[in-house]
């Protein structure tokens, strides 16, 4: 009987490994093996190999010393970040107590049971005191794994452990470029205020040279009333691009995690943001499956695929081992003689017969859980695809409309000087100098709204190509 208790735990192991799960088999990616042709994607064209940015640390892509020293500090406070390291390790120490139900459980006990038997109990028509001493060593509730229902439920933790890892890796990325987004919105927007404010002191300069010809019968009060409005209408975007400057500066402490030192913020767009100019993709496999979001997605399809096999395994016998050795005396100075070995081995077997059909219920169950798992695993590479082509449908063009809106911006600038030249002249009526004027302020903002379109656009390609850590 002995070495039944030694062989059983030992038959046991040698079977981990054997589930009832199906064999895992990666499904086929639901998109095309190229990227998008056409005049909008002139960025891939002839693409034959990618800039690794997967492999790029984002120390590297991101050069701007200010936005670097931001995306620490977001890397070191984030709670998003926080949260999902914590998340991960709840799922490591879930995964070690599945890991652990592999292998028996070797307890110590000591117990000491102390009785009296009334005399018509006792056996000798006195009453009897009775003292017991145990002390030994037992496996309690040991299955035996015979069927692999504990190493497939032992499987799937480990596949959402290392889903969570992958979700870290996620939510760092996605951070990296929040903060690179916010960083070029306060950019952004602090430049455009300046814009306003120059353009308020250059219309304050005009209207105060039009009150004065109006005031001697030179300009009429059109004209006045004119300058006005241009000197108003900045007024109210300064007052806007106020407020959104705040509220970028409290989007920026939030994704940081720490208020945001004043030094740190940036003044304007800065055109060397990134160091890659033209990242290109290679295959959409090669990207789309070393995508974080992607990797956490398959392995929560294998988590779901390992849990058929525990819930297949279900409809067969379960063994259950309790087993222990000692020693035990009514004495306790006689509980290491000789004659005080005691040993116990007490197996269970418990087979399914009726169960309402639950168990049948738990395999639809886990069968529909792993198809729905693979519904989101399709889905996510299609998302995948889809922000890739989009960042570079963005990125074959952005060069193109910031050269036009650059030669825009100019031609308004020199039509706004010929206009106020004639106007000065007496050629023109003021409200042609108005009209230009509206023009050129439009073409300076639009002008901002690429430039910051064309560094956003960037920040998204780190993003979507599933940046370095």
């Amino acid at each position: 009987m002995n070495r039944i208790l030694m062989l059983l735990p030992v038959l046991a192991i040698s079977l981990v490994g054997c589930t009832m799960a199906p064999k895992y088999s990666r499904p086929e990616a639901p998109v095309p093996n190229a990227w998008p042709k056409g005049p909008a994607y002139k960025e891939l064209a002839g693409a034959t190999s990618a800039t690794a940015v997967a492999d790029i640390p984002w120390q590297e892509f991101f050069v701007d010393p200010q936005l670097r020293k931001l995306i620490a500090l977001a890397l070191a406070n984030n709670r998003d970040l926080r949260l999902a390291a914590l998340n991960i390790e709840r799922s490591r120490a879930r995964y070690q107590i599945q890991r652990s139900n592999l292998l028996p459980k070797i307890d110590a006990n000591a117990a000491g049971t102390f009785q009296r038997l009334a005399e018509d109990f006792s056996g000798t028509g006195l009453p009897k005191n009775i003292h017991q001493y145990n002390l030994g060593l037992g496996i309690s509730s040991y299955e035996l794994d015979l069927f692999g229902r504990v190493q497939s439920l032992k499987d799937q933790a480990l596949e959402q452990f290392l889903a969570t890892e992958q979700a870290r890796r996620s939510v760092q990325i996605s951070l990296v470029s929040e903060v690179a987004a916010n960083y070029l919105s306060l950019a952004a927007d602090r430049e455009r205020l300046q814009l306003a404010k120059e353009t308020l002191a250059s219309q304050q300069s005009s209207y105060r040279l039009i009150q004065s010809r109006f005031e001697s019968g030179i300009s009429s009060a059109l004209d006045l009333h004119q300058a006005q409005t241009s000197v108003d209408t900045a007024r109210v975007d300064i007052a806007r691009f106020t407020t959104f400057t705040a509220q970028d500066e409290n989007a920026l402490n939030l994704v940081v995690g720490s208020p945001v030192s004043a030094e740190l913020l940036p003044s304007a767009l800065s055109e060397t943001l990134t160091a890659l100019k033209d990242p290109t993709p290679g295959l959409p496999s090669e990207v789309l499956l070393g995508r974080p979001d992607i990797l956490q997605a398959e392995n929560l399809l294998k988590g779901a695929n390992a849990n058929i096999g525990a819930a297949r395994a279900a409809f067969f016998p379960r063994i259950t081992l309790v087993s222990s050795v000692g020693v035990g005396s009514d004495d306790l100075a006689g509980l290491f003689t000789s004659g005080s070995f005691v040993w116990k081995v007490a197996p269970q077997i418990s087979l399914p017969i009726f169960d309402g059909g639950s168990n049948r219920a738990n395999l639809k169950v886990a069968e529909v859980d792993r198809d729905i798992a693979v519904a989101q695993y399709e889905k996510a590479i299609q998302t995948a695809f889809r922000e890739v082509a989009d960042a570079f449908a963005l990125r074959g063009t952005i060069d193109d409309q910031l050269a036009a809106q650059k030669s825009l911006t100019d031609a308004t600038a020199e039509s706004y000087r010929l206009s106020l030249a004639r106007y000065e002249k007496g050629v023109d009526s003021y409200l042609n100098v108005l009209d230009s004027q509206r023009s050129l302020y439009g073409s300076q903002q639009n002008l901002i709204n690429v430039r910051l379109a064309r560094l956003l656009n960037l920040a998204t390609l780190y993003k979507v190509l599933g940046g370095g850590a």
